[in-house]
């Protein structure tokens, strides 16, 4: 399975914010969106950062409430790890786990085309395995 096969379930729609914004606009977008991580592009679906909760957390605990005022640039993740549509879910989920971060753009020919999080891929994963339970249960009754 594909991470496409997530998007095509979830969808493409991504909330990104400009990496001249303030702290505090994209924590009131993180909360109103109810999201953890937000993609930080130039205006035209060009990743420049991604900022997630921990990211904001970590300043505002070394820096105190005046980092909110902080443009996003100064905060964000600049090495930001992307996927494609055709990589292999199995492998997004071992390289989000090993490098400790929750949220993974996709991108299509250089461009933004979605957004997953572990969640994603966790539940992606659980439904699998359920529907292959249900296939063998239905395999054994039937032999």
């Amino acid at each position: 399975m594909t991470v496409a096969a997530i998007l095509s379930g979830k969808g493409h729609d991504t909330i990104t914010a400009r990496s001249d914004v303030p702290l505090s606009e994209v924590c009131e977008t993180l909360a109103s969106k109810k999201i953890g991580a937000v993609v930080v592009t130039d205006g035209e679906d060009g990743i420049e950062g991604i900022i997630s909760e921990r990211d904001i957390v970590r300043v505002i605990g070394t820096q105190g409430a005046s980092a909110l005022q902080l443009p996003v640039s100064s905060v964000m993740t600049k090495d930001v790890v992307t996927c494609t549509e055709h990589n292999n879910i199995n492998e997004v989920m071992a390289l989000m786990t090993q490098r400790r971060f929750r949220h993974m753009p996709v991108v299509k020919d250089g461009k933004l085309a979605g957004l997953i999080s572990i969640g994603d891929v966790v539940k992606f994963k659980i439904a699998q395995v359920e529907l292959e339970a249900e296939q063998m249960r239905s395999y054994i009754t039937m032999a």
